[in-house]
């Protein structure tokens, strides 16, 4: 008998690749070149071309069977002693590679991350706006995701409603910071006030309770600043990192997770990843991109297009009356919908060639997403789009 529950998650489609492939057939009656798409979070900036260098370097100089055989199951020890002497140096951090773990992008590093410190009935909490995916991600590990709610003024932490949720069942936290999809960058006061609490909640239940950081997005943070390092803030936090981002590589899938050897256990934790692959299949990552990813980790793609486009559209669409918490980093921006129903403002939205993903399924109705990683002559072209929408549906004010 064929599985009912993915069955059934047939019907649950991604909101965003909807619209996304909704945007495709708007653009045949209106043209490709009118089409807004703010849907999908693809990097849109060329990879650097120190990485493709060493791609080639590594293809011409390499055994076939070092480039593209099998990789050590918890990864190759001196991509993970490099990645290692890389955290230490940027963040003042003291990882060895015995504390990390190769994986397939940051969806496979919290594939395993969950599996690391939870059992079928145990809680993760999470904070709204968050990535939808957390709830199939966690869901189907037999672990429950419970979402805090929203704080809307700032997107920090709505540190009463976490506490009020904060149960015994309770054994992981779940952040994202930067954050998809507000763009927020935890402080760290916040940081520091959730490493506090959770200490607390630990001695009062009796019981180690986990952090968990989904940080694809480390690394593009606007005006001059640096997202502050998890791990610095509470000891038993587990990283789970992706270059996707950092490198514009989301198609290679490579990342890893880093346990912070404060935790007293990361070497057992990174050593037990290796059998959470063989029941989920996220074993091996390519050999090459691994050796490649080694001798570029210091590097990034051109991220400045993101702050730039995120410059352009807050200060245009404030100025069109738009609600905006001002991003700190990643390349989205969540404005509030000029409608309690941002369902039905999207759909207006599209008749002017704007693709824009309503919030529901973020945990915070009444919001709307945008992906501004595309090019920066589109995002000036589609201000028009917007003007024209708010004159048009909304009388020109909102």
């Amino acid at each position: 008998m064929i599985s009912e529950l993915y069955k059934g998650m047939l019907s649950g489609k991604s909101v965003i690749r909807e619209l996304n492939e909704y945007a495709t057939d708007v653009s045949r009656a209106l043209g490709e070149e009118n089409i807004f798409d703010y849907s999908l979070g693809n990097p849109s900036v060329p990879v650097p071309q120190a990485f493709n260098d060493k791609v080639i370097e590594l293809l011409k100089t390499k055994s076939s069977i070092e480039v593209h055989g099998y990789s050590p199951s918890l990864g190759i020890p001196s991509v993970k002693e490099k990645l290692a002497a890389s955290l230490n140096r940027r963040f003042d951090m003291h990882y060895t590679a015995d504390d990390l773990f190769m994986t397939s992008g940051a969806a496979g590093a919290l594939a395993h991350a969950f599996r690391l410190v939870t059992q079928p009935g145990d809680e993760i909490l999470t904070f709204a706006p968050y990535f939808p995916e957390y709830n199939p991600y966690v869901n189907l590990t037999g672990a429950k995701l419970r979402v805090v709610p929203a704080n809307t003024a700032d997107f920090q932490i709505n540190f009463d409603a976490f506490e009020a949720m904060l149960g015994e069942k309770v054994q992981a936290v779940l952040i994202n910071t930067p954050n998809n999809p507000s763009g927020a960058v935890y402080s760290a006061e916040t940081l520091t006030q959730l490493a506090a609490l959770l200490t607390r909640k630990e001695q009062e239940y009796g019981h180690e309770i986990w952090l968990i950081s989904d940080e694809p997005y480390r690394e593009i943070v606007f005006d001059g600043k640096q997202a502050p390092y998890v791990s610095h803030f509470y000891p038993r936090t587990i990283s789970c990192y992706s270059f996707s981002k950092s490198l514009s590589l989301p198609g290679e899938r490579i990342g890893y997770v880093a346990v912070n050897p404060d935790s007293g256990v990361s070497k057992l934790l990174a050593t037990m990843c290796g059998q959470i692959s063989r029941g989920i299949g996220h074993n091996c990552p390519s050999s090459v991109i691994q050796l490649a990813v080694a001798d570029t980790c210091d590097l990034t793609a051109d991220l400045s297009v993101y702050e730039t486009n995120m410059n352009i559209l807050y200060g245009e669409l404030t100025k069109l009356g738009f609600e905006i918490v001002r991003p700190g980093g990643t390349f989205y921006m969540f404005p509030k919908s000029p409608e309690p129903d941002a369902a039905a403002f999207s759909r207006k939205a599209m008749k002017y060639g704007l693709v824009l993903v309503p919030s529901d399924s973020f945990g915070v109705p009444g919001y709307f997403r945008m992906a501004y990683c595309t090019d920066t002559q589109k995002v000036v072209r589609s201000l028009d789009a917007f003007g024209r929408l708010v004159r048009e549906e909304y009388g020109g004010s909102l």
